[in-house]
């Protein structure tokens, strides 16, 4: 169980010494994203599924915004770069919120 604990503590040390600020405030909305489908699909197990096309489309959502968020992610860490030598941070971040609003277009539309 010590040798789990100790590389927990690497870990966390690591990522607090070698990840850029704006990668782990994108960490925190993919934690955040990720913890709003968990409650969504805990809430629609437990409470019913009435609105089922409202569950779908909110989940669909967090699901759509959890992985354009994992893609900027990528292409914005300094790690990443020769990957994605012809796209800038500032282009990955405007796809991310022109691709954010057509996700988001298209679930409102679902609901009805």
């Amino acid at each position: 169980m010590d040798s789990y604990t100790n590389a927990a503590q690497k870990f966390i040390f690591a990522y607090k010494k070698d990840t850029p600020t704006n990668l782990k405030i994108i960490d925190i909305y993919l934690a955040y994203i990720m913890l709003s489908g968990i409650f969504q699909f805990i809430y629609m197990a437990t409470v019913g599924t009435f609105p089922y096309n409202a569950f779908l489309a909110g989940f669909i959502s967090t699901v759509g915004s959890f992985v354009l968020a994992v893609n900027l992610r990528i292409q914005t860490n300094a790690r990443n770069k020769e990957m994605f030598e012809s796209i800038s941070p500032e282009r990955s971040f405007g796809d991310f919120v022109v691709c954010s609003l057509l996700l988001h277009f298209f679930c409102v539309n679902y609901l009805g």
